[in-house]
């Protein structure tokens, strides 16, 4: 259970020489030795030694995470508290979010956008915004995480689902669609709503992790859309999120709205399922 996490560094192997002991470490959900050619490349969350975390647990008191030099980054200091929990989304959600964006192609001139309003949603919300974007749609039904969207950087809200929410995103641009689209969910449903509310010859950014999900080759020919994401190699990106973080220059720890003790996980998952909360933060 539990594959995000940050924490300070109480012991180091024999082997270890980019961290030591003291420091303030984030990790991603992959651990990856970072020297591999798929690793070189850009795509940690493949490297050919890579360890899921999750696998490992680090919902616990003490977390052992393998490759550690490929793996950790260290902040310059310990961070202030009010820090801590964005910097725990640069773990997961906030480079998930990110590297959707960056496979949605996101950036200046271009219209964003994004299905699903869970964690990783928003983030994509975030990142499209710092990546330049200048019109971000946020496909959401829940007024706090509109809210935060529109925090985040959105410019539209768009709350019809399926057809409908197709229909608006093409009503919204011309007839065209959108330039580039997150997919954050992982359903048939949503996917298909990404894809349709692309332009031709735009791009799709899908990273939530799908269920049942196929892909219909009519569709897929005729949509004429660039299609690419998966488990996002968050390694990648992880030294630029966390010095925009240390720089205050962006706030992704507002995803976490509920924080309990470790002892109460139970109840953390409990309320994300029934959405009463964004995302959980758990405290050691």
């Amino acid at each position: 259970m539990g594959h995000e996490y940050v924490g300070i560094v109480e012991e180091v192997g024999s082997a270890v020489t980019s961290v030591r002991k003291g420091q303030f470490v984030v990790g991603s959900f992959w651990a990856s030795d970072n020297t591999c050619d798929i690793c070189r490349a850009g795509y940690q969350s493949a490297c050919v030694h890579r360890v899921l975390m999750g696998t490992i647990g680090s919902q616990a008191e003490y977390l052992r995470v393998p490759l550690a030099d490929g793996t950790l980054v260290a902040t310059p200091e310990l961070p202030p508290a009010d820090m801590i929990p964005s910097y725990l989304a640069a773990s997961d959600v906030l480079g998930t979010g990110w590297f959707a964006a960056v496979a949605a192609e996101a950036g200046p001139g271009k219209t964003v956008a994004v299905v699903g309003d869970g964690a990783v949603g928003l983030l994509a919300v975030l990142a499209a915004k710092q990546l330049g974007a200048e019109r971000i749609i946020a496909m959401s039904r829940h007024e706090p995480r509109q809210n935060l969207a529109r925090e985040f950087g959105a410019t539209d809200i768009v709350t019809e689902r399926g057809d409908e929410g197709i229909a608006r995103i093409k009503d919204m641009t011309g007839g065209l669609g959108a330039h580039s689209v997150v997919e954050a969910v992982g359903t048939q449903e949503s996917m298909m709503q990404a894809v349709h509310s692309t332009r031709s010859g735009g791009h799709v950014g899908f990273v939530g992790v799908t269920h049942d999900v196929s892909l219909p080759g009519m569709d897929m020919f005729n949509a004429l859309v660039h299609l690419h994401g998966g488990p996002a190699p968050v390694r990648r990106f992880l030294p630029d999120l966390m010095r925009l973080i240390g720089d205050r220059a962006i706030d992704p720890g507002k995803v976490f709205d509920l924080t309990l003790p470790l002892e109460q996980a139970a109840e953390g998952y409990k309320a994300m399922d029934e959405r009463r909360a964004i995302k959980t933060l758990l405290q050691v």
